[in-house]
């Protein structure tokens, strides 16, 4: 498992500043979420991770120096390949050692095994987010950025697909980075919660999440958990 050390000191686009001073640490195996406005910079800071973006005043640091961690990353949109079934849109991204049982173990956690030859255009949304979830998965990341990976989905259908990402988390723990809009989501799912200013995109806090992966079953435990927040953190009532 990887840690992360953000220090962004600046990233800039021709009309904006977007990220200014963040600093932000992971811990190894830790689970953390990033709740901000809309268009606050986000999924800039993910590509910044990631390698995407490279055009910023700063440094990130993915484990120790001279290492070359693994990345999975799930975007907003599946990005899918149209052409390519299901399995074949996850097995671009095998190496030659991983076996055919380590994918049909994955599609099989994600309850996918029996659309797995089908093309992307027969899916569901849901289904679609699935095979996405897979594909980060799969390469056995040390570090995995999620961008709201579960938006435009419906509540049922966005728990299930949540729970089963935590099962395959719990089964291979490596460190998370995780972008939602939704304080109920991320309570459930975090170890940490990071809440950030917009304009430019600041920390404005972190929280940590008291309970066990257990007692987060409970809705009106984690309510009452959000409820406490808003008083304690009136400056963040827009984000709560």
């Amino acid at each position: 498992m990887t840690t992360i050390n953000i220090n962004i000191r600046n990233k800039r686009y021709p009309q904006a500043t977007v990220i200014s001073d963040f600093r932000l640490a992971l811990n190894a195996g830790e689970f953390v979420c990033l709740l901000g406005p809309s268009g606050c910079g986000k999924t800039t800071l993910l590509n910044c991770l990631s390698g995407l973006d490279t055009s910023y005043e700063g440094e990130v640091l993915l484990g120790e120096k001279h290492t070359h961690p693994k990345i999975g990353y799930i975007f907003q949109n599946p990005r899918l390949l149209p052409w390519r079934t299901v399995r074949e849109n996850i097995q671009l991204v095998l190496d030659q050692q991983q076996t055919p049982d380590s994918l049909d173990a994955l599609l099989d956690a994600m309850h996918l095994l029996e659309v797995q030859h089908q093309y992307p255009e027969r899916l569901s949304l849901g289904m679609s987010r699935r095979v996405a979830i897979i594909r980060a998965f799969a390469i056995n990341p040390d570090i995995l950025l999620m961008d709201e990976p579960f938006v435009s989905l419906d509540a049922p259908t966005a728990r299930q697909v949540r729970e089963l990402l935590l099962q395959l988390w719990q089964q291979r723990p490596h460190t998370v980075l995780f972008v939602t809009h939704d304080l109920r989501e991320a309570i459930a799912m975090a170890d940490r919660l990071v809440f950030l200013s917009a304009n430019p995109m600041q920390v404005v806090c972190e929280v940590p999440v008291p309970y066990s992966r257990a007692q987060r079953q409970d809705e009106t435990l984690l309510e009452d958990f959000r409820m406490q927040l808003k008083s304690q953190y009136p400056e963040l009532k827009d984000l709560l």
